[in-house]
Order: C-alpha cells, then structure tokens, then sequence
C-alpha cells in the first residue's frame, strides 16, 4: 500500500457508534487502512476500510463477512488477530474491518530499508507466518494471498500475518479483481494462475517465493507487464536463491525447491508441514534465536505520531493516558548486506556506547586505570619484599647452618 499523506474524509467519523477513525496509515486498490480507537473499550484497534465500489455488491459483503467470521475464530500468535466487522453506515456503506492496531511495520517496508536478510533472521520471520498459516489450514481456510504488504512487525519483534479471506471476498465480487492480480502476482502459485484454484499449497508456494525474496531481496520472475510475470511460474520452476546471492545454506534452497514446486502434490502437504521442515533446518545448521525489528519509517509509525500530535495540541479528551511515542528514528543509509542487520541492531544513541553514556564511561575507565596502577605498585612492592628476604636469606645461610 502506499502511504497517503492527504486529508481523508473518513478521519473524525465514527463507524457503527462505536468505532472513531483516527489517522490514515496507508492506501491501497482494495481498501485503506486506518488508526482507529474502540470508543466502548477504550483501546486503539487497526481499521481496514473497503473501496466504496465494494459497497453496493452484495455477493461481496455476504462472503466479506462470512470470512470475517471465519477468520475471528482463528487464534495463533502468528495471526492478526480479527475483532469485529460492520457495513459501515455512518462512512457511507463502506465494509471495514477492526483488528488488532500492530505497532510497527510491514515486512515489506523492513525489506525496503534493510535488504536481504540473513538465515537465522529469515527463520524468525517465516516459523511465525507458518504457525499462524497452519492454524488457519487446520480451520480449513487458505489465505491465497501471501506476500510482503500482508506480514506485520510489531515494535516488540512479533510477527503476524494478516488480510485472511479478502482475496476470495474480492475475487468473488461483481466487480473487477484485477487489483488483486496486480498485488499479488509476484507470489501467485501456478494452480492460482492457471485455473483459479487454490489450497494449502497455494499458500505454502507464496512463503516459498516469500522465502526466495527474503534471502536474496528480490523475486524470482520478472516480466514486462504482471500478466507475464504470472504466467512465467506455468513453465519455469524457481531457482535455488544461492544462485542469486553467496552465502544461502544448501537446506534453504531445498526448502524453497520443494515449497515452490509447480506441481501442488509435489510440495509440502501444508503450512505445518513446511512449518515443522524449517524447524529441522534450524537445529540442524544451529541458527541462533532473533528478534525481528520493526521498520523504522513504517507508514503505521508516521500515522501514529501524527495522531498522538494531533492529540497532544488540540487537548482531546476522549483518549485517556495514550501510550507514549518513542521519537522517530530515521532510516539509516546501510549497506544491502546481511551483516548489516548485526549491526543496526546494535547501534547505540548519540552520547552513549553500546547503552552507555560517555560521561559515566570515561569515568569508569579512569577509575580502572587507578585500580590497575594500584594493584601493579602493590604486586612490585611484594615482589620486591619477598626478593629481599630471599637475597638476606641466603647471604645468612652459612652462619644459620
């Protein structure tokens, strides 16, 4: 989605009584996204707003809130989590959505600002996409549209994936799908492409190009046009990502060859699957535990700060003790390598070194230099005692015998 800046007619609207538009986080074909405030329950929730051209389709809206529903019941770490959904009345008919408000970023901003990532951080990014894909296969729903844009990091290094039914709610509209063709056809399986179809393996062939794009920063196929994009996977199987980029462990490219099969049979069975696969690959190369970063610049940071600004000047009351902000830290210019990602999570504030104020750690280091003096002096002077007593010793040797 791209971050939209501009004033938004739904902001100061509350939808159904119940649920206050806050801020726009960021804009896409199909719906827009929204900071929002659960006025009953006094907590911020994520507001996903539908193009008004879905309004009026009641083919739509029966399937949008089949899916809601559907999706609601769903509970896994891995999983945006699915409050309450409404018609909209009072924002002119429009479909939304209330999740769970993530404080952070999309993966796909992450990959923007950091590149390829290493594997152990690969690893911590799709385990939890898998876990919560997992939950949904067993529940018997696909999401159908894995990608990037779809995966959230919270500020704590959680990672969640969202917007489960949409794509078959839109697809099975009166209205033209080919947004949701535009926005997924880097990940689209061929079975998708093909013939419309998709299971399991649909999803488990998106984390695999997911999978591809993380280690090496770019997508397998590319094309003139979406179309060809598309169609390129009909016939071409997925290269291993160590021909893209050094350093990729032969067990990911294993990984990737066998999620992104073009035969479905010939993939991993399901999400759980892949998911149970990758933990194999973990303990057997020893990747170490990592925390995913949220991005920086993320378009949901930029919203939140925007609101909690408006918030502060005009002296709105309605949001009692919001959380504070944290100040906004630019994005770094960083090399597009995987080390970077060691480095930028140990990078220290102006004035301090590794968490430490200059200050206090200058003082420690003078104190331990008097320390070291100290000890040296007292060392010399015992060495210097106990020479003496053995040189007096042995000169009184003779008359003691």
């Amino acid at each position: 989605m791209d971050t939209s800046q501009r004033s938004d007619p739904l902001v100061g609207i509350v939808l159904d009584a119940r649920y206050r538009v806050d801020a726009i986080i960021a804009t896409g074909g199909m719906s827009s996204v929204y900071r929002g405030l659960d006025l009953r329950l006094d907590r911020p929730v994520a507001l996903k707003v539908m193009d008004s051209r879905y309004a009026g389709d009641q083919l739509f809206l029966a399937r949008f809130q089949r899916e809601a529903r559907a999706v609601a019941r769903l509970k896994d770490p891995g999983l945006v989590a699915v409050y309450d959904q409404g018609l909209g009345d009072d924002g002119g008919g429009l479909p939304y959505l209330v999740m769970e408000l993530i404080e952070g970023g999309t993966l796909r901003e992450l990959l923007r600002e950091r590149g390829p990532m290493p594997p152990h951080a690969v690893a911590a990014v799709l385990l939890p996409i898998l876990g919560g894909l997992a939950a949904a296969h067993r529940a018997g729903l696909i999401h159908r549209d894995v990608k990037p844009e779809n995966v959230l990091i919270s500020d704590d290094g959680e990672v969640k994936i969202a917007d489960f039914g949409l794509v078959r709610a839109v697809a099975e509209a009166k209205v033209t799908s080919t947004s949701v063709i535009l926005g997924t056809a880097a990940y689209l399986s061929p079975e998708q492409v093909g013939t419309g179809d998709a299971g399991p393996g649909s999803d488990v062939y998106g984390v695999g190009i997911l999978a591809y794009e993380l280690l090496t920063g770019t997508t397998p196929f590319t094309g003139d046009s979406v179309l060809a994009v598309a169609y390129q996977r009909m016939d071409n199987d997925v290269p291993p990502p160590s021909a893209a980029i050094a350093g990729v462990p032969p067990q990911f490219d294993e990984m990737v060859r066998r999620a992104t099969r073009r035969n479905p049979d010939d993939r991993y069975a399901d999400a759980a699957a892949m998911g149970a696969a990758l933990h194999t690959i973990v303990d057997e190369l020893g990747l170490p535990s990592f925390r995913v970063p949220a991005p920086f610049d993320s378009a949901q940071h930029v919203a939140s700060e925007e609101y909690h600004s408006r918030v502060q000047k005009d002296g709105r009351a309605t949001q009692t003790n919001p959380p504070p902000t944290p100040p906004r830290q630019h994005t770094m210019e960083m090399p597009r390598g995987p080390d970077d990602w060691h480095r930028a999570e140990n990078r220290s504030t102006p004035g301090q070194f590794a968490g430490v104020d200059i200050d206090d750690l200058e003082w420690a280091r003078q104190r331990g230099r008097r320390v070291s003096l100290f000890w040296l002096v007292g060392i010399l002077t015992l060495t210097a005692l106990v020479a003496a007593g053995a040189w007096t010793l042995g000169s009184n040797l003779q008359s003691l015998l």
